[in-house]
C-alpha cells in the first residue's frame, strides 16, 4: 500500500459478506477466518474486532443471506409492482436469475444439518411460502389453495436451482421455460 493511502475499515457487514461468498463457494467449511482476511486484505485483528469467533461470523453471514435474498427482494418487489400476477411473474424470473448467479442457496442446502443453517432455512422457507401464498390470494385463490401453490412455486424454484447449478444440460433451453412455469402455477 502506497504511503499516504489509508487501507478501508471494515465492517461486520464486510465480514458478512465475504463468509457468503465463501460458502457459496466452498460450503460452510469455507468460512475460516485467515483465508478470509487474506481476500478481504486485512488482518485476523480486523476480524476478532467485530466478531468472538466464528460461529459469530456464521450467524451474521447467515443473517445477511436472509436479509439480501429474502426481505430486501421482498420490499423491492413490493414498491415496484402492485399487481400480484405481476410480482408473482417477477419475483419467480427474479429469484431464479439471482440462484443461477450464485450457488450461496445450493450450498446453504446442503449444509441443512448444522443447527443454525436449519433454523434460517426454516424461517426464510416460511416467508417465502408465505410471501408467494399470499399473493395466490390476492389473485383469489382460497388460503389452503394458494398456500398449495406457494409451496409448488417455492419448489419449483428449489429444483430449478439446484438442477442450474449440478446438471445444467437437464434444464431445457428454451427461453419461455420459467414463464411457463408460471403459467401452470396460475392456471385455475
Amino acid at each position: 500500500m502506497a504511503s499516504g493511502q489509508k487501507r478501508k475499515r471494515l465492517t461486520a457487514e464486510d465480514w458478512a459478506d465475504a463468509a457468503l461468498t465463501a460458502i457459496g463457494e466452498r460450503g460452510l467449511a469455507g468460512v475460516a477466518v485467515e483465508p478470509l482476511a487474506a481476500r478481504l486484505g486485512t488482518t485476523k485483528g480486523s476480524f476478532y474486532w467485530h466478531f468472538a469467533n466464528r460461529d459469530a461470523l456464521v450467524a451474521a453471514a447467515l443473517t445477511r443471506w436472509e436479509q439480501i435474498s429474502t426481505e430486501e427482494l421482498i420490499v423491492a418487489l413490493e414498491a415496484e409492482e402492485a399487481d400480484p400476477e405481476t410480482r408473482l411473474r417477477t419475483l419467480f424470473l427474479r429469484a431464479t436469475a439471482l440462484a443461477a448467479e450464485d450457488p450461496l442457496e445450493v450450498s446453504l442446502l446442503a449444509t441443512a444439518d448444522h443447527p443454525e443453517v436449519a433454523a434460517v432455512l426454516a424461517r426464510v422457507t416460511e416467508r417465502r411460502v408465505g410471501y408467494v401464498a399470499r399473493l395466490f390470494e390476492r389473485l383469489g385463490f382460497p388460503p389452503a389453495e394458494a398456500r398449495r401453490r406457494g409451496l409448488l412455486a417455492y419448489t419449483s424454484y428449489l429444483g430449478h436451482t439446484q438442477l442450474m447449478h449440478a446438471v445444467p444440460q437437464a434444464l431445457p433451453d428454451d427461453p419461455d421455460y420459467l414463464a411457463s412455469v408460471m403459467e401452470t402455477l396460475l392456471r385455475r
